[in-house]
């Protein structure tokens, strides 16, 4: 296996750091993880404009159909998923339901309420978001065998557990 763009960075930054720790290791598994998400996050792009979506659209789609209520929320709790205001989450719903993605419907349990509901064309444009992103994500994990994507899991998970349980300190 070749050069790559961590291993350069690592061999360009080495000698600038005589005075501060500097872990080759650490840094060349730091600036993967970095482009590895940077990966992710462009062909997503990619895919969420191909489908004819915007990313918040996406996003907010994306929340909404991965649900313990898959299509279904409260307008307060995807605000909540989102990590958006209420005023945001609005704008948001205005923009979905304007391109018939979503519909508010009177909540059964709370007449000053609304519920959200992905409408079939809502549904449609994630389902084909989601392929065309999931088929991005096939072309760079199939490059490792069952067993290296086996391995790559349990060290990711390894890695997320400690970021979680700092998070719930």
């Amino acid at each position: 296996m070749g050069h790559d763009f961590a291993d350069r960075h690592v061999a360009r930054w080495r000698d600038h750091w005589i005075d501060t720790p500097f872990d080759d290791k650490v840094e060349a598994a730091t600036v993967r993880l970095a482009r590895i998400a940077r990966y992710f996050r462009d062909s997503t792009h990619t895919a969420v404009t191909e489908a004819g979506l915007q990313h918040f659209e996406y996003e907010t789609l994306h929340m909404l159909m991965i649900r313990d209520t898959p299509g279904h929320a409260s307008p307060r709790a995807l605000a909540e998923d989102l990590g958006v205001s209420p005023a945001g989450m609005t704008g948001r719903l205005d923009a979905l339901e304007k391109a018939g993605y979503v519909k508010r419907t009177p909540s059964p349990t709370d007449r000053r309420s609304v519920n959200i509901e992905a409408t079939s064309a809502g549904v449609a444009v994630w389902r084909r978001a989601l392929a065309l992103r999931g088929r991005a994500e096939e072309e760079l994990l199939g490059a490792l065998s069952d067993k290296e994507l086996t391995s790559l899991n349990r060290l990711l998970k390894k890695l997320t557990t400690v970021i979680e349980s700092a998070d719930e300190s």
